[in-house]
């Protein structure tokens, strides 16, 4: 194996085309909201809201293979061997494509009845064929989420931001076309919306594709899609399961809190969806620094670095707390102004800002989350984070959110408080793991496995 690589670029260069990468996925579902309440109406956008969280949902369950092979993927790049990294990412790619059409085929079929559980029955008509054409096409979502981790992996983070980049226009354009009849088409309210979504993701797919090819030389044949090797896999596995199951774990806990909101009634949901899209504004801090350290933190230990690893993350959690907080509080100061754009009933327009400014107390804590979780992740811990989650989620968060939210005055703020609670209490958890080097052995192990793939393919390409 040659000797491990030396990393060239910091966390700033890694993460600022992560940042805008992460603002214009956020951009696209925040746009989608607000174009189709101005032209159908609020209602029709909450239900694209509920909807999304399926499409979300969807994402998790294959995202766990493009989030463990990136990890993967860094370690090989650490240590310097580019081989190993290009195996792993065919498997990947391979297994995250079958996986994704397998998703698609289940949200075709079950759009409506799934729709049902998160969505008021009044708005379930609105965003099922949202569910069902975008639902339907998430495979094209799952190559394109494989392939872009890679390139993160690689380093190569201004490609998927040029992507997405163009992805969004694209969206954008279709979005404006189908509303509003642009060049004498009909009008094709949120099924347009959803079809213009699949068009740009499908054109975002072609481009990864050949970028995978320009920066990697990578280029899979027909017989890869078929030939999975399973001690890739179950080293890929090994990483995403735990870290798929942490966000299902969430993602389950929010739709159950999703269901009680929906018991306050449809301007309460109405209120939350319009907030939550205030909130994906600041979120993109803390994503584009947890992926960015991520990265980094991967190499460091695929390069056996573990004193630099430690050192690094606590200085970018400082960092990312003091962004998150920035972002938070302009956006919470803008929130008049913003959700105004969204709606213009006074009430929904209120409740939002409120919530907004509840969120000032989540934001701060949700980085110890993501960016802690993201860098034990990248030391192979992966089982602390789904096992005081869990914990978190469903013994604190959702208990005390049907308390509050469905047995107390406080509604709806009652709700977004539980929110504020669970993710510090899980932060504060995960920094405390970080601080006690338990997610040191696990590094040693991941450093080993990798030195062992390599001798046992130069072992196999000896024997040829």
């Amino acid at each position: 194996m040659s000797a491990p690589a030396q990393p060239k670029t910091g966390l700033l260069t890694i993460a600022w085309p992560i940042f805008v990468e992460q603002g214009l996925r956020m951009l696209i579902v925040i746009v989608d909201a607000l174009m189709v309440s101005r032209a159908v109406s609020v209602g029709a956008a909450a239900a694209l809201s509920g909807a999304n969280q399926w499409i979300y949902t969807g994402w998790t369950v294959f995202n766990f293979i493009a989030i463990g092979a990136s990890v993967v993927i860094t370690h090989h790049l650490g240590a310097g061997d580019r081989a190993g990294a290009a195996r792993i990412t065919t498997t990947a790619i391979a297994a995250c494509t079958w996986l994704g059409a397998a998703t698609s085929l289940a949200l075709w079929l079950l759009a409506g009845p799934l729709l049902a559980l998160n969505v008021h029955a009044s708005l379930v008509a609105h965003g099922e064929p949202y569910l069902r054409i975008v639902g339907g096409m998430l495979f094209l979502d799952a190559m394109n989420m494989a392939i872009a981790a890679t390139l993160r992996a690689h380093r190569h983070t201004r490609d998927t931001m040029v992507v997405l980049g163009g992805q969004g226009v694209l969206s954008l354009a279709g979005n404006c076309v189908v509303l509003f009849g642009l060049f004498g088409a009909p009008h094709m309210g949120v099924t347009g919306v959803a079809l213009s979504g699949v068009f740009s993701r499908a054109c975002a797919c072609v481009a990864l594709w050949i970028l995978l090819d320009r920066r990697t030389q990578l280029r899979l044949r027909v017989r890869d899609f078929f030939v999975l090797s399973w001690n890739q896999l179950r080293r890929v596995l090994r990483i995403g399961l735990p870290a798929a199951g942490e966000n299902l774990c969430y993602l389950g806990a929010l739709m159950v809190v999703t269901s009680f909101v929906k018991e306050l009634g449809g301007q309460a949901q109405a209120a939350q969806a319009v907030a939550q899209n205030l909130q994906r504004l600041v979120i993109i801090f803390s994503l584009s620094l947890g992926l960015g350290t991520e990265i980094v933190i991967g190499h460091l230990v695929g390069a056996g670095r573990l004193e630099e690893a430690y050192h690094t993350l606590l200085k970018n959690l400082r960092l990312g707390i003091l962004l998150a907080l920035g972002a938070v509080l302009i956006v919470a100061a803008c929130a008049p102004v913003i959700a105004g754009q969204f709606t213009d009933d006074p009430a929904i327009r209120g409740l939002s800002v409120q919530l907004m400014l509840l969120g000032i107390l989540i934001e701060p804590g949700r980085v110890f989350n993501i960016v802690v979780i993201n860098s034990l992740r990248a030391t192979g811990d992966v089982w602390f984070p789904i096992a005081m989650g869990a914990f978190s989620m469903w013994c604190v968060w959702v208990p005390l959110a049907w308390l509050l939210g469905l047995h107390t005055p406080l509604g709806l703020h009652g709700i977004w408080l539980t929110m504020a609670l669970d993710e510090w209490l899980r932060g504060l958890m995960m920094r405390r793991r970080w601080k006690q080097r338990h997610w040191v052995k696990t590094a040693t192990k991941a450093r080993d496995h990798v030195a062992q793939d390599s001798e046992a393919e130069a072992a196999q390409i000896a024997g040829m």
